[in-house]
């Protein structure tokens, strides 16, 4: 099983919670944390990609430059 999502050059861990019965990650690689969720793998994978989209907006409106992560993770 793949545990990785890729988006925009941004990497993302992916854990499953039995518990919960949800998939939860983070961007990994940079210092700002950015969250994601999802009870299937699409709603994971819009998550994740909607997080990093709104953590390049965020930033372009704060004046900050976004973090990125190293070449390979």
């Amino acid at each position: 099983m793949n545990n990785i999502l890729k988006y925009k050059n941004y990497t993302g861990s992916v854990i499953f919670d039995p518990d919960d019965r949800i998939f939860h990650g983070r961007v990994l690689g940079i210092g700002d944390m950015i969250g994601f969720e999802g009870t299937s793998v699409g709603e994971l994978e819009e998550d994740f990609r909607n997080a990093v989209d709104d953590y390049l907006e965020t930033c372009r409106e704060i004046g900050k430059t976004p973090e990125q992560p190293p070449k390979k993770i």
